[in-house]
């Protein structure tokens, strides 16, 4: 099963955010996909706010890794968009399963080595402000997370 949202606005991507970030739990990987300024680092910015993170999120497209563990849960935010590989030879499915929360920025560049079990959110651009995102749960944790908040 797939959600469709639409976000007219900056506060909705970060509304959305908040709302999944509600239902957060141990080993949760978010992975997001779509076109440059579509929002996923907004989505990032309004995940990590809500986990009570202040330092200032950016996406990490030269560092490949961003750790954030002053939240309420580590927060590990990946932007894979220059990889040439899988990410295998750096160890990002290490994340995986450091009890944190791990939001992979173009995450279809390493489908072959994500979990089977995750949240996969698509931004499609429809103007200046308005975006689609469809919404895919894989596994049932996943789309307990949908149903309670979409």
């Amino acid at each position: 099963m797939e959600y469709k949202y639409i976000s007219k606005s900056v506060e909705d991507t970060i509304k959305l955010a908040e709302n999944i970030e509600s239902e957060k739990f141990p080993n949760m990987i978010i992975c997001l996909n779509g076109e440059l300024g579509s929002g996923k680092t907004v989505f990032v910015k309004g995940f990590a706010n809500s986990l009570n993170i202040k330092e200032n999120i950016t996406s990490p497209t030269f560092n490949i890794i961003k750790e954030y563990e002053e939240g309420q849960m580590p927060l590990y935010h990946m932007d894979v968009y220059r990889l040439n590989d899988n990410g295998e030879s750096i160890g990002i499915d290490e994340y995986f399963n450091k009890e944190g929360i791990t939001i992979i920025e173009w995450a279809d560049i390493i489908n072959d080595i994500l979990p089977k079990e995750r949240l996969e959110i698509i931004f499609n651009i429809i103007d200046e402000n308005k975006r689609v995102l469809i919404i895919k749960p894989y596994g049932e944790k996943y789309e307990e997370l949908c149903e309670a908040v979409l």
